[in-house]
């Protein structure tokens, strides 16, 4: 039914490529260093990495939490903040990251509340996982590292987060690349009946509204998130280390309250937080996103996900929508981060 991967091509790391990045980066972290006005240039080789790793990774007060994220490029880069989705984490971005800051840019890739080593500041806080806390999230981090205005990218939760920052935040948000286009859910919506053949593809969302769901989630999390990321990305013939290092990340004492919260709150079969009912009723009227938006969808996505004819209209800025083929799957940034990094750096051109 799909494309055979090309192994070749996902596999391949041109060394050359590797050096010319390494010393884009020594430039760009120089007292030469590019500044962050002047249009960064697009990479002349973009190529899939093997990076296992970004390194050490900061944690800053933002908001209700305390924030983990990784960081690369020069501190006075133009801002790019890269948002993971479930069941994954920041390294969905860990070849994306260096391609962006061999541009010049300055890359942000914090970690979900519920997710490695982001934690509550308050045992009080709830645990909660609607749409517009994780959006409200990142506008707090991005004000803790008073960073006005970013590129903001996701897949995922990751793209429904970027998303609602660009409706309800369009002054915080210069451009977005968002995969599988317009994501901003309405729970009232979403209790209405799908065709069994879609009802079908949203079967953890059932699981979890259950409490066998959650004591099996709690007990079975690692299994079961290795399971959707084989059926999500069918294709994509990923490692046991691979796997390991995002899987550390669901070890997060919150991530299965967050979870099951998200998915419930979903169907509305769990309340929100009053502060931010503000947010979802203005979300709840699908608005229209007008900042500039380049959409990706990948030729092998396993995962439910819109038809990009359905969304189109809802980008009312400067758009583009771009398929990406060779049996990729839903975790696209991670299996083609050279082409998640080139649509990064073209919408910030637009």
């Amino acid at each position: 039914m799909f494309e055979k991967i090309n192994q070749q091509r996902r596999r391949f790391l041109s060394i050359a490529a590797m050096t010319i990045a390494a010393t884009q980066l020594d430039r760009f972290g120089s007292a030469n260093a590019q500044s962050s006005q002047t249009k960064p240039a697009v990479p002349s080789m973009m190529k899939s990495g093997t990076n296992t790793s970004f390194g050490s990774l900061k944690q800053i007060d933002a908001g209700v939490l305390n924030v983990g994220y990784a960081e690369a490029g020069p501190a006075n880069g133009r801002p790019v903040i890269l948002l993971h989705g479930w069941p994954y984490d920041i390294h969905s971005y860990v070849n994306v990251a260096p391609l962006l800051a061999s541009a010049g840019y300055r890359v942000i890739v914090p970690y979900l509340r519920g997710y490695g080593t982001t934690r509550f500041l308050s045992s009080e806080t709830p645990r909660n996982g609607q749409q517009s806390a994780l959006a409200a999230d990142v506008i707090a981090l991005m004000d803790a590292l008073k960073i006005e205005k970013a590129i903001i990218g996701g897949f995922d939760w990751g793209a429904r987060t970027a998303n609602i920052i660009a409706a309800l935040w369009p002054d915080r948000c210069k451009a977005l690349v968002s995969v599988s286009g317009y994501l901003i859910g309405n729970p009232e919506v979403n209790q209405m009946p799908l065709p069994p053949q879609a009802e079908l593809q949203w079967w953890y969302q059932f699981y979890f509204a259950t409490d066998r769901g959650r004591a099996g989630y709690e007990k079975y999390r690692r299994d079961f998130n290795k399971l959707i990321w084989k059926l999500a990305s069918p294709q994509w013939n990923f490692d046991d280390a691979t796997f390991d290092r995002s899987a550390a990340s669901f070890n997060n004492p919150d991530h299965v309250a967050i979870v099951i919260h998200n998915y419930r709150w979903r169907l509305g079969l769990a309340k929100g937080e009053p502060k931010y009912d503000e947010f979802e009723k203005r979300l709840a009227a699908f608005p229209a996103i007008a900042v500039h938006t380049i959409t990706l969808e990948s030729d092998a996505n396993g995962a439910p996900h819109p038809d990009p004819s359905s969304y189109a209209k809802k980008f009312s800025g400067k758009y583009s929508h771009r398929t990406i083929k060779g049996g990729i799957g839903h975790n696209l940034p991670q299996e083609a981060p050279q082409e998640f990094a080139k649509a990064v750096i073209d919408v910030d051109s637009y």
